[in-house]
């Protein structure tokens, strides 16, 4: 992972903070996603109830995040109206901080302290989910992949706030 520019970590520390709108679990692999207002994040796992903290332990792709203006933006490209976030698939949305400036961040929401790394790109399950162009729609606008630094409790809600070195 690349260590942030001194100018990533100046707009970072500019962000304002953010909030946690929606959490979401999937039991298995393909499996429905659970709507929930409050999950236990696992060190090193993942969210307690996830398929995905049943993986290799140290994954990358622990939780995926996704923002509602990326859903907003999203809904624009297709030209539709809301999206049910549970159709996105992603285990968390946030609003009111700029998600592409967390990439390589560390995260705090709520009591856990995540780490952003890789984009979540789209899978081409996303035409099914949201109609023909879907996966195309949300090229760019899906949200980012992190694992979890220190466990704890998020809650829908929670605020959500980059963590910016003291010497960037």
């Amino acid at each position: 992972m690349s260590a942030p520019s001194n100018l990533l970590n100046k707009l970072c520390h500019d962000l304002p903070v953010g909030k946690l709108d929606w959490i979401g679990l999937r039991s298995e692999h393909k499996g429905e996603v659970l709507d929930v207002n409050e999950a236990r994040a696992l060190e090193g796992l993942g969210l307690q109830g996830d398929h995905r903290c049943d993986k290799t332990p140290g994954s990358a792709r622990q939780v995926t995040l996704i923002s509602r203006e990326f859903i907003a933006q999203i809904e624009a490209h297709l030209g539709r109206g809301a999206i049910a976030p549970a159709l996105l698939r992603r285990n968390l949305v946030i609003s009111g901080i700029n998600l592409h400036l967390l990439r390589y961040q560390k995260i705090q929401i709520g009591d856990a302290v995540l780490e952003a790394s890789a984009l979540c790109h789209p899978c081409s399950r996303m035409n099914a989910a949201l109609g023909e162009g879907g996966a195309a729609a949300m090229y760019g606008a899906g949200g980012l992949c992190a694992k979890i630094l220190r466990g704890g409790t998020l809650r829908v809600g929670d605020p959500v706030r980059c963590l910016v070195s003291v010497d960037g």
